[in-house]
């Protein structure tokens, strides 16, 4: 029984077959999907899609690339769906250097606004991080996330972060790129991640793992990631499941 931690089963590239790709994860023994906005209509349907499937939770939050988009009425949004009990936590949220789809100052604000915002309402963050290692840890630390508790997903930091959001508290999310054969970086530091902070995720519909790299991603094809965990740190499947397991159910009081 594993939980897929981060999922946009929202988006337009499952609109032909979502039904079918929800029915295939619960068939595959998945336990939980935490399906994630990225924007104002985004969390709307991430929202009624937890509200329609009892093992699928919502996250709701402006990614980066939209927080241009961001305005007063945004806020009061997310914290009517912060009210609801699918929804689990604010996100998905943080800094994107590598695209910057919106200014970086003003990603940086409402990096900031949401994370207060996540106190506010007492929910745990889910944290996007590209080429912004150092600005994301700055405001993590001055923002207090301690306080709040979350996760950086899809992890592409080093060891001297990993080991800095582990000292916040934070739980580091691994992706199928896990699985990759040129991921040995990535294989080190899941060598040497505590397994009790480790998350797995697909973020499908992007970043499929061996054997469907560069197809459609899918919350079934989570068993991969934790396979590949199991693998690298020499212990078995089950174990990795029963643990990340717990932990996402404790991070996300599940």
């Amino acid at each position: 029984m594993l939980i897929d931690t981060h999922a946009h089963l929202s988006l337009p590239q499952f609109d032909k077959d979502r039904e079918e790709v929800i029915k295939r994860a619960r068939d595959a023994g998945i336990k939980r999907i935490i399906t994630v906005g990225t924007d104002s209509d985004d969390c709307r349907k991430a929202a009624a899609l937890a509200e329609e499937h009892d093992f699928i939770s919502a996250a709701v939050g402006i990614h980066p690339h939209d927080a241009r988009t961001i305005n007063a009425g945004t806020y009061s949004l997310l914290r009517g769906f912060a009210a609801d009990d699918n929804v689990v936590a604010i996100g998905e949220i943080g800094l994107d250097f590598y695209r910057n789809l919106s200014l970086r100052e003003t990603q940086t604000h409402h990096f900031r606004e949401q994370l207060r915002l996540a106190r506010e309402v007492s929910l745990p963050v889910i944290i996007h991080d590209r080429e912004a290692h150092q600005e994301v840890l700055k405001i993590l630390r001055e923002e207090k996330a301690e306080t709040m508790g979350g996760v950086i997903h899809c992890f592409s930091g080093d060891w001297e972060m990993a080991k800095a959001c582990l000292d916040m508290g934070f739980y580091i999310s691994i992706p199928g790129t896990i699985t990759f054969k040129k991921s040995e970086e990535h294989h080190k530091l899941v060598r040497g991640l505590p397994l009790d902070r480790i998350l797995v995720e697909t973020d499908c519909p992007f970043l499929a793992p061996h054997p469907f790299r560069g197809k459609r991603n899918e919350p079934a094809y989570v068993k991969y990631v934790a396979e590949a965990i199991a693998r690298i740190k020499g212990i078995g499947i089950d174990e990795v499941a029963k643990i990340t397991t717990q932990n996402a159910q404790k991070l996300f009081n599940l």
